[in-house]
């Protein structure tokens, strides 16, 4: 195996135990063993042709194979994977008797990247929202790219539990259940969205049986909650009136941020675990949009840019900027998977 795809495979072994899924990290680990190159699957992840961080190639593997299971078309994974207790030498047989079965289908399967649209980063951004409503006491337009099936954008329409405190209605199919350390968001802060629109290069259509699957398929298979959580939550999108919009992010930040403010509301872009995925000039691009409608900005009429985003330590930093005066805060560390929250703002 290729030095760097297989660092990428320990390192994304190493990820997942950290985030307490150890079957998805032995599925990638022994990826990183036994792949080779008598198979098109085996050929293509031994010769990828990018990054195999940024193009989360592991994630990729794992989940074409969860794919499988799920579909019901392999008997050999069906007996390995969850709830049926871990046997690393019966998985890895599994594995290897899966890609010659399903050699095409797995190659294939490598062409999308990872879309979870983590429901339980719907804590971070309601804490955020709770911020905004405290402050500015103004409704919210949201704006979120790389929104894959829009899950996140109906984080109001959840229930939260954050341990000393809830918010939401009670009879919300879907649960966010968070470990919040520290003093915890104002929960009777106003919460208003007044307008909200999302988009991704490759959206899904939470409607489409065929787009369910694919991304549940991309939740750990020992995660039972995470799986519950989004079906739940898959529903709520399907019923809700917005869908994700086909678009480029730096375009569509332009399109949306660049028009002179109108005063009443204010304007909030939103992105978890995107920005390492996009390239530079991307990056770029949204950056000088967001300062430019940030010199805009009035009080009646302010922008905020909010961002989970990997900072290189184990959890993902939280940042809020908000204008008019482009202040820039840390209101929070996040896991990855909003399993638990340090909160910072005061």
């Amino acid at each position: 195996m290729d030095g760097d795809v297989l660092k990428s495979f320990e390192m994304q072994a190493t990820a997942c135990r950290k985030l307490g899924s150890p079957f998805t990290a032995e599925v990638c680990a022994i990826l990183a063993e036994r792949l080779d190159e008598t198979s098109r699957f085996g050929r293509r992840v031994l010769d990828w042709q990018g990054d195999p961080v940024a193009d989360a190639l592991a994630l990729r593997a794992a989940a074409g194979f969860h794919a499988l299971k799920r579909a019901g078309r392999s008997t050999g994974l069906a007996g390995v994977y969850p709830p049926a207790p871990l046997d690393r030498n019966a998985l890895a047989n599994a594995l290897l008797d899966a890609i010659i079965a399903e050699d095409d289908f797995l190659h294939d399967w490598l062409d999308s990247p990872p879309q979870t649209n983590e429901v339980a980063r719907s804590s971070v951004l309601l804490g955020a929202a709770l911020i905004l409503g405290s402050e500015l006491g103004l409704p919210l337009d949201w704006h979120e790219i790389g929104a894959s099936m829009g899950l996140n954008l109906g984080f109001d329409r959840y229930r939260y539990d954050f341990g000393s405190a809830s918010w939401g209605a009670t009879d919300s199919p879907v649960l966010v259940r968070s470990e919040w350390r520290g003093p915890g968001p104002e929960t009777a802060a106003p919460v208003e969205i007044r307008a909200r629109a999302g988009c991704d290069l490759n959206p899904l259509d939470p409607g489409s049986r065929k787009d369910r699957e694919r991304l549940l398929s991309y939740i750990w298979a020992d995660q039972s909650e995470r799986l519950t959580r989004a079906d739940a939550a898959l529903d709520v999108a399907a019923a809700a009136s917005w869908r994700v919009e086909k678009a480029d992010a730096a375009g569509w930040v332009a399109k949306h941020f660049s028009a002179p403010p109108t005063s009443g509301a204010a304007r909030v872009l939103v992105h978890t675990i995107v920005w390492q995925y996009l390239p530079e000039a991307t990056r770029a691009a949204i950056t000088a949009t967001m300062e430019a409608a940030g010199q805009q900005a009035t009080p009646e009429a302010p922008v905020a840019w909010l961002r989970m985003e990997a900072d290189g330590r184990d959890t993902a930093a939280v940042r809020l900027r908000l204008w008019p005066g482009g202040t820039d805060r840390e209101i929070a560390r996040a896991d990855f998977h909003g399993r638990s929250i340090e909160w910072l703002a005061h």
